[in-house]
C-alpha cells in the first residue's frame, strides 16, 4: 500500500524533482562467488608497465576455455578470474607467462600479506632507486657540460662514454620490456621509451662516428647523449615515486591486516596456552586481558569489558561486552578481562571477510574504465604512426636532426601511463577510505553507481528503527493503591518469567528504573497465555499483564486508563495492561523506536538530492507514524517480503536509480533488485551477501557517507581522465614540432621525459588527495 503523509512541506516534491551504535552480529562466512558453478581465483601480477600490458594479460586469460570473466586492474596489479572447473591455476599462470609477464596465485586473498611490504616489492623499489641515482648523476654531469662545464665534457666521445652505461644498464628495464612486447607482437610504454631514447642514443653515436657524412648531406652532427640519459633518469624517478605512492593507496588494507593478533591465550584442559592465532579452532575457550587485541571472533562466556571496535565497524565509542555478546577478532579490549568461546576463525572470521571484500573491490574495474582501456588499446600504435610521420615530414623538409629530436619527444611524452592509472588509483583509495569508516563496497561498479542514485528506500524494522521493542511510556491508574515503583516491581516479576520480546523489554525498563532483580516479587502458579499475556499469584493476589481485550473478556474494567491507552495506540505503540485482582492497575507502552540518528540521517540524504521512502510490511498506521517521525513523506505499507523487490522494480521502470537499505532475510530480494543494495552490517548473512555495500556499524549516517564517498571518488576519476586525455592531446603536437615554424620552439626529449613521468605521478597523488577531501564527510552523530 503506497501512501504519502498529509501536510508534507509544499516544496518537498519539487525539491525531489529538482535534485531528481549497534553491535556487529554476523558477516558472510563463505567466499563470494559470481555463480554457484563458477570459482574465483586471484593472481598477483608482475612486470606490467602500463594499461596496454593489463589489456594484453586480460586478453590472454579470456582466451582460455572455461574462463567466464577476467578483470585485470593495472593500478592494483591484480587479476580476478571467474571460471568453471575446466580451468586450474597452472593454466592461468601459463597464459600470463605466455603473454610475457609473471603471476603468483593468492590462495588466501583475505589475509594475504600486503605486496607493497614484501621483500620483492621493496627490492624492486631499491633497484629503481639505484638505477635512478646512477642515471641522475651521469645526466647531470652531461647537462652541466652542455651548459658551460669543462671543455672535455663537450667532446662527443666523452659524452658517449658517460651516457652508455646509463642507456645500457639504467635503461635496461625499458629495452627488455620493449623486446618482450615485440616478441608478442604488441607495443606498450616500454616500446615508446626504448624507441625514444634508443633513437636519440643511436643518432648521437652515428653523429660521433660519422660527422662528415651528416655534414655532406646538410645535417648538423649534434649529439643528444644528455637527452637520452636525462629521459631515462626522469622516467626512473617517476616510476620510483609512483611505486612509493601506490603503497599509500593500500594503507587501509595494511591497517586491517595489522589488526590481526599474532597469538591467543587458549584454555585447554584447565591450562592456559599461548598459541599462534592460526592454531585456534572453533569451540576453543580464549582468555582476553585488558589492552589486548581480541584474537578471534567469539561469544563472551565469562567476564565483561569495554571493547573498541573503531577499526572494524567505524564506531568511535567503546562497546560494553557482557556474557552472551559477540566480539570481533581484531578489536581492542579496553578495561576488563573476559573469556570467549571461538565461533569463527581463519578465513571465516569477520576481519578476514572485510579484507577480502576490500581487496575484491580494489581489484575490480569501474565501467568508466572501459573508456580508458579502449583508448589505450590503439593509443600506442597510433603514437608509433605519429612518430614515423613526424620523422618523415622533418626529414623531407631537410632537417633530419630536428626530425630525430621531435620523433624521440613524441615517443617519450605520449606514454599512456597516466591514462591507465586514472581510474584504478582512485578506486583503490576510495574503497580503502570506505573500509576505514566501516563501509564495505563490493566493487568498482558500485562506486560509480552510488553517485548517480535518485531514490533511497529504507526498510523500517532494524533499519530505520532499533529492531527491538522498547518501553516508551508508563502510567498507573488514578486513585490506585500502587505507586509507580510498586507497579513496576509487580509487572517486572510477572514478565521476567516470560520469553516474549515484549517481556524482555519491560524487564529491561524495570532494571533501568533501578529495581534490582532481587526486589522483584516471587510469582506462584505462573502461566503464559498465547496471544493474551501472562498471569500468576503475587503474595496470594491474582495478577496479570497482557492485552486489553484479555482483561475485558474477564470482566476487568479498563475505562480509567482507556483515553491514555488509545492515544498511545494512535501513535502505533503497543500497550500492555497490568491488572491486580479485578481492577486495571497500570499500562506500559512499547514501540520499535527510531534509531537516534534516523531523522538527521534522512535529512542529510534529502539535502543530497535523494527522495527517501519507507518500505515495510507493517500496517499503514504504523508506517505513517514512523515515516512522519523520521521526516519522510512517502511510504509503502503492507508490503509482503516477496513483493519488496517489485516495489523497487516499479521505481526503476519510472527511470529512477534506486538504493535499497535493509537488514533482514526478507530484504535480500529487494537488495539484489536495486541499483545499489545497502545492507546493514548488524543484520543477517543473507542480506549482507545480497548487498553491494555493507554498513558495518548500522549507523544510518553511513548511507550518506557512502554516497558522498562515491561521488567524490568518481569526481576524482573524471579529473584524472581529463588530465590524462588533455595532457596527451596537447603534448603530442608540441612534441612533434608544431610550434617550431612559428615560434622556434622544439621540445627537448629530456623535458618530454620529465613531463611524462610527472603526469603519472600527478594522477597517483591526485587520487591520494581523496583522503584529505573526504575528511569532512558527514560524521556519525
Amino acid at each position: 500500500m503506497l501512501g504519502c503523509i498529509e501536510n508534507a512541506p509544499d516544496d518537498a516534491d519539487a525539491m525531489f524533482d529538482r535534485r531528481s551504535n549497534l553491535e556487529l552480529q554476523t558477516m558472510p562466512t563463505q567466499p563470494i562467488r559470481a555463480s554457484v558453478d563458477l570459482s574465483i581465483d586471484y593472481l598477483r601480477l608482475y612486470g606490467m608497465s602500463c594499461a596496454s600490458c593489463a589489456g594484453r594479460i586480460e586478453a590472454a586469460l579470456q582466451a582460455i576455455g572455461g574462463v567466464q570473466t577476467c578483470e585485470v586492474n593495472f593500478g592494483a596489479e591484480l587479476a580476478t578470474i571467474r571460471h568453471d572447473d575446466r580451468v586450474d591455476l597452472s593454466a592461468l599462470q601459463q597464459a600470463v607467462a605466455a603473454a610475457g609477464f609473471r603471476a603468483e596465485p593468492l590462495d588466501d586473498l583475505s589475509m594475504e600479506i600486503d605486496p607493497v611490504d614484501t621483500d620483492e616489492r621493496q627490492s624492486h623499489q631499491q633497484q629503481l632507486l639505484r638505477r635512478f641515482v646512477v642515471a641522475a648523476v651521469a645526466s647531470t654531469a652531461l647537462m652541466g657540460g652542455m651548459l658551460g662545464g669543462p671543455m672535455w665534457l663537450h667532446a662527443p666521445l666523452v659524452q658517449g662514454l658517460v651516457a652508455t652505461p646509463v642507456v645500457m644498464w639504467c635503461g635496461q628495464p625499458f629495452f627488455v620490456g620493449a623486446w618482450r612486447s615485440l616478441r608478442h607482437r604488441t607495443a606498450d610504454m616500454n616500446t615508446l621509451v626504448a624507441l625514444g631514447t634508443g633513437v636519440a642514443y643511436a643518432y648521437s653515436v652515428f653523429a660521433t662516428v660519422r660527422p662528415d657524412w651528416l655534414r655532406a648531406r646538410g645535417a648538423d652532427p649534434v649529439v643528444y647523449f644528455e637527452s637520452a640519459a636525462m629521459v631515462i633518469a626522469l622516467i626512473l624517478l617517476g616510476r620510483w615515486l609512483e611505486s612509493r605512492a601506490r603503497g599509500q593507496t593500500t594503507a587501509a588494507i595494511r591497517k586491517l591486516l595489522g589488526l590481526q593478533a599474532k597469538t591467543a591465550r587458549v584454555i585447554r584442559n584447565e591450562e592456559e596456552l599461548d598459541l599462534p592465532v592460526q592454531a585456534v579452532v572453533v569451540g576453543d575457550r580464549v582468555s582476553v586481558r585488558p589492552g589486548e587485541t581480541v584474537p578471534v571472533d567469539g561469544e563472551v562466556v565469562a567476564g565483561s569489558s569495554s571493547v573498541d571496535e573503531a577499526m572494524v565497524t567505524g564506531e568511535s565509542l567503546p562497546v560494553l561486552k557482557q556474557v552472551g555478546d559477540e566480539v570481533i577478532g581484531g578489536t581492542l579490549n579496553k578495561t576488563g578481562s573476559f573469556q570467549l568461546q571461538a565461533t569463527r576463525v581463519g578465513k571465516d572470521a569477520v576481519l578476514a571477510q572485510i579484507v577480502q571484500l576490500v581487496r575484491q573491490a580494489q581489484g575490480s574495474k569501474a565501467p568508466i574504465q572501459d573508456l580508458a582501456d579502449g583508448v589505450t588499446s590503439w593509443f600506442v600504435p597510433a603514437v608509433l604512426a605519429i612518430a614515423l610521420v613526424t620523422f618523415a615530414v622533418w626529414t623531407a623538409s631537410g632537417n633530419p636532426g630536428l626530425g630525430m629530436v621531435a620523433t624521440a619527444s613524441v615517443l617519450i611524452i605520449a606514454c599512456p601511463c597516466a591514462l591507465g592509472l586514472a581510474t584504478p588509483m582512485a578506486i583503490v583509495v576510495g574503497t580503502g577510505i570506505g573500509a576505514e569508516r566501516g563501509i564495505l563496497i563490493r566493487d568498482a561498479e558500485t562506486i560509480e553507481l552510488v553517485g548517480k542514485l535518485q531514490v533511497a528506500i529504507l526498510d523500517k524494522t532494524g533499519t530505520l528503527t532499533q529492531g527491538n521493542p522498547t518501553v516508551t511510556d508508563f502510567a498507573i491508574a488514578p486513585g490506585g493503591t500502587l505507586n509507580d515503583r510498586e507497579a513496576l516491581r509487580l509487572v517486572g516479576g510477572l514478565e521476567r518469567q516470560s520469553e516474549h520480546p515484549l517481556a524482555a523489554a519491560i524487564v529491561a525498563y524495570v532494571t533501568d528504573w533501578g529495581i534490582a532483580s532481587a526486589e522483584l516479587p516471587a510469582v506462584a502458579e505462573f502461566e503464559a497465555v498465547p496471544g493474551c499475556g501472562v498471569k500468576g499469584n503475587v503474595a496470594g493476589v491474582p495478577a496479570r499483564a497482557g492485552t486489553r481485550a484479555w482483561l475485558e473478556a474477564d470482566g476487568i474494567d479498563t475505562s480509567e486508563l482507556s483515553d491514555r491507552a488509545n492515544a498511545w495506540e494512535a501513535r502505533a505503540q503497543t500497550v500492555v495492561w497490568l491488572a491486580i485482582g479485578d481492577r486495571a492497575a497500570g499500562i506500559v507502552a512499547l514501540a520499535d523506536v527510531l534509531k537516534p540518528e534516523a531523522r538527521a540521517a534522512v535529512r542529510v540524504l534529502q539535502l543530497l538530492g535523494l527522495e527517501v521512502m519507507v518500505l515495510t510490511g507493517d500496517n499503514e498506521r504504523v508506517a505513517e507514524a514512523i515515516a512522519r517521525e523520521a521526516g519522510i513523506w512517502r511510504f509503502a505499507a503492507g508490503v509482503r517480503p516477496d513483493r519488496k523487490a517489485e516495489e523497487v522494480k516499479a521505481l526503476q521502470q519510472e527511470g529512477k536509480r534506486v538504493a535499497m537499505v535493509g537488514d533482514g532475510i526478507n530484504d535480500a530480494p529487494a537488495l539484489a533488485q536495486a541499483n545499489v543494495g545497502i545492507a546493514i552490517g548488524t543484520g543477517t548473512d543473507v542480506a549482507i551477501a545480497a548487498g553491494n555495500i555493507t554498513l558495518m556499524s548500522g549507523n544510518l549516517h553511513d548511507i550518506a557517507i557512502a554516497i558522498q564517498l562515491g561521488r567524490a571518488t568518481m569526481r576524482n576519476v573524471r579529473q584524472n581522465l581529463w588530465f590524462a586525455f588533455g595532457y596527451n592531446v596537447a603534448s603530442i603536437p608540441i612534441a612533434a614540432g608544431l610550434l617550431y615554424p612559428t615560434f622556434g620552439l622544439l621540445l627537448n626529449p629530456a623535458i618530454a621525459g620529465g613531463a611524462m613521468a610527472l603526469s603519472s605521478v600527478s594522477v597517483v597523488f591526485n587520487a591520494l588527495r581523496l583522503k584529505r577531501s573526504t575528511r569532512s564527510l558527514t560524521p556519525h552523530q
